[in-house]
């Protein structure tokens, strides 16, 4: 294929068309008539020899060569867009951007009160507003209506950027005053007690939890599972602060993110435990559009989180130690 021959429009029209997956919408989006985008992917049916986006039940369905074209066209026009963008430096003293951050529960508690201190400091008229995995969706990230999304993801979009903040191992939080806490904290001393059920999933409006599914339930549960174990569960809560909150007030286990446990490492009434099994630990991470990979404004606040993120974890390694160790499992300490 002779490139030279090649319009690059096409490749416009074919990125808005696989993010809207509709014509229509599409043309709308780019401020042309729906004939003009029709004939558009006609051009691109023929410069590909493949159809591209086929009408299914489910509205118009993208191709295998698409899904694969997908990523490297948006690859090819953010680096177009870099090449042709004027360079503005971001000052941060002089900044009035406001920030559009989701942020998962955990990481909101964890994280972001470091990240605001540090945005106060260095740039004070900056704004943040910062959402909740149920107010955006993964299309908000990718076309770059939402600056960054901090959370764990089990998937994310090839097309995606994205930096591990830190690796995060389990604990368990429980009442000073828990009866268990007067014998050896085993397995069968952790499943003769109820629980707190905490996590949010992915982007999106939730739904409400079946205890029978395992699958669903999480990283706790599937390790239990594993071993032919099941824990009783007798609150489900999207919140880690509201988990933390329970752990104190009644006897009841909440088995979470250790640097959530952390958070409550002072309060007297609240004792730390390191799991009597293994769990797997997760990444957390912040993804972002590749349309914002180059923005001078979105390249400082992505140094200044991960450099946060960096403070946290050498603040909160001594403390965390006794989760990450290989003999972690015998190391059944507490802290109050």
């Amino acid at each position: 294929m002779d490139i030279s021959r090649v319009d690059l429009n096409l490749l416009v029209y074919l990125d808005v068309l696989l993010r809207e997956r509709n014509v229509t919408k599409a043309a709308n989006h780019l401020g042309i008539t729906q004939p003009a985008m029709s004939n558009g992917l006609r051009r691109l049916r023929d410069l590909f020899s493949d159809p591209l986006l086929v009408r299914t039940s489910e509205g118009m369905t993208a191709t295998e060569r698409a899904r694969e074209l997908q990523p490297l066209v948006r690859r090819v026009l953010s680096d177009i867009e870099q090449a042709v963008q004027e360079k503005t430096p971001f000052s941060a003293l002089e900044s009035q951007r406001v920030f559009r951050i989701m942020a998962s529960d955990y990481a909101e508690s964890c994280l972001m009160p470091r990240v605001l201190r540090r945005i106060r400091q260095e740039a004070p008229h900056v704004t943040l507003d910062v959402l909740t995995p149920s107010d955006v969706s993964f299309l908000d990230v990718e076309q770059g209506r939402l600056d960054m999304a901090i959370n764990r993801f089990d998937k994310i979009p090839q097309s995606f950027h994205q930096k591990t903040l830190w690796t995060e191992y389990f604990a368990c939080l429980m009442n000073a005053r828990n009866p268990l806490l007067r014998e050896p904290f085993t397995l069968d001393t952790y499943l003769d007690a109820s629980h707190i059920w905490v996590s949010k999933t992915g982007f999106g409006v939730g739904v409400g939890v079946n205890p029978k599914d395992v699958q669903r339930l999480g990283w706790v549960d599937e390790a239990l599972s594993r071993m032919g174990r099941k824990r009783q569960i007798s609150v489900f809560t999207r919140h880690y602060q509201v988990a933390m909150l329970l752990a104190e007030q009644h006897d009841l286990i909440a088995t979470l993110p250790s640097r959530a446990a952390w958070l409550q490492r002072d309060n007297p009434n609240l004792v730390v435990k390191v799991p009597p099994f293994e769990i797997p630990p997760f990444e957390l991470k912040m993804a972002w559009s590749p349309l914002l990979q180059h923005n001078a404004d979105h390249q400082w606040l992505r140094k200044l989180i991960a450099e946060v993120a960096g403070e946290v974890d050498t603040e909160f390694a001594p403390f965390g130690a006794r989760f990450e160790a290989p003999d972690a499992l015998q190391a059944h300490h507490s802290e109050r």
